[in-house]
């Protein structure tokens, strides 16, 4: 590869990452500033109301991910991997600008919780286009030998998103008022994420088109195109059901646990939680290069063997975890092996899959699989937990993995039978 081909492949995984850690930032904010804006929105009243309906919109936006890895999988597929991206960045850009600009309930009413629920889902389109898109895109445009590598980094700024969220949270408790915060300052973070959209969407228009989709005949019938690949479709929703779940568990489920089950304070649980967000941050790339010359087979059966015996003394063991350093090791351990998924998973379900409904392929099936197993992982884990049966969530949560452990042994080795590699 020439000098100017390898920059041009860096500022196409650049533009590309870039724009998913925007998507990812302003999709986390709405859940790390819930408890200031929540009265704002909804009618003077209980707070824990209040939340409860922040909480009820912020699930609209999440079952809203198949619509938009349906509408964008399409798009992408017909009219290119850049478009896509484009579209996807303004989605959430608009909707991250109409939660900053909405005036509160006691201004105009009912309209600000309709303008809510109309941003959410407009950001929900976006981030469940956002995945087949640019895993698509990341996929294609990195090199054969390279593409575990490269396509690792969706996962690196989902990642530093919601770290990046937590920490605008943090400066803003630093030097407002919760008064202020209440009445004002929580509309700074949705500022910034939608300026940041907007530097996005112009790096997105920048980018190169992938010689794959330019090589290709566009879908015209996609989702029957789609449903002539029903090993791929039924492959990637099973590889992708248990490493969800395990996403969520021990990363956004993770914090609480170790309120509700630990004993941990609120301020040493979001220490360790983003102590241990960083390490798994920063262990994808390594994972994701592994994969390239060992295969990705070995990695997904490695996550699935290690989650299927270890999710229940994990669990079982944080909660007695009697200081940050042991939750944060244990915590650790756990990511670790669920990042034998999460480096790959992107370029897994892109191999799986041929150009012309490659978006469509891997962003439908994965967003079902997120919202039923990874979107309800909490309010599973809290309901058994309620009604007395903590434990058995973490055997809920090994059956699944289980699950997905079967579909990892049946499945071929897309490093050396993959789709891209035939385009």
């Amino acid at each position: 590869m020439s000098g100017a081909d390898a920059r041009a492949r860096l500022r196409a995984i650049f533009g590309g990452s870039v724009g998913n850690l925007v998507e990812w930032y302003d999709w986390y904010t709405y859940s790390a500033f819930a408890l200031y804006f929540s009265a704002s929105f909804f009618p003077r009243g209980d707070a824990t109301a209040q939340l409860l309906n922040s909480a009820a919109v912020f699930a609209v936006g999440f079952f809203m991910r198949p619509v938009g890895g349906w509408l964008l999988g399409r798009y992408a597929d017909r009219h290119g991997r850049r478009a896509a991206l484009t579209l996807s960045v303004l989605l959430m850009c608009g909707g991250s600008l109409l939660i900053a600009l909405t005036p509160p309930y006691a201004a105009i009413g009912v309209a600000a919780p309709a303008l809510l629920v109309l941003a959410r889902l407009l950001q929900g389109i976006s981030v469940g286009g956002e995945y087949g898109a640019s895993a698509t895109y990341l996929s294609e445009r990195a090199g054969r030998e390279a593409r575990g590598f490269y396509s690792s980094f969706q996962y690196v700024t989902l990642i530093l998103g919601q770290l990046l969220a937590l920490a605008v949270l943090l400066a803003l408790q630093a030097t407002l008022s919760e008064g202020q915060l209440a009445a004002w300052g929580w509309r700074i973070p949705f500022g910034i994420g939608a300026a940041a959209a907007v530097v996005a969407v112009w790096l997105r228009r920048s980018l190169d088109e992938t010689a794959s989709f330019q090589a290709a005949r566009p879908a015209e019938a996609p989702l029957r195109q789609l449903l002539g690949h029903p090993r791929a479709v039924f492959a990637t929703f099973g590889l992708t059901a248990g490493g969800a779940l395990a996403f969520y568990v021990f990363t956004t489920y993770a914090q609480k646990f170790l309120v509700n089950t630990s004993g941990f304070t609120k301020a040493a649980a979001s220490q360790v939680n983003a102590a241990t967000l960083v390490v798994f941050m920063c262990v994808q790339p390594l994972f994701g290069a592994l994969s390239d010359r060992i295969g990705r087979r070995p990695l997904l059966l490695a996550f699935g063997i290690l989650g299927t015996l270890g999710i229940v003394p994990l669990l079982t063991a944080l909660e007695t975890a009697a200081t940050p350093g042991r939750a944060f090791a244990l915590l650790t351990v756990a990511l670790l092996g669920v990042s034998c998924y999460t480096s790959i998973n992107a370029v897994v379900k892109a191999e799986l899959f041929p150009t012309e409904v490659r978006a469509l392929g891997v962003a439908l099936p994965y967003a079902l699989a997120v919202s039923l197993f990874g979107g309800t992982a909490e309010y599973v884990a809290l309901a058994l937990k309620d009604a007395g049966h903590e434990r058995w969530f973490y055997w809920y949560a090994t059956a699944v993995v289980f699950g997905s452990l079967l579909v990892y042994a049946w499945m071929p080795d897309t490093k050396r039978h993959s789709r891209i590699a035939e385009d």
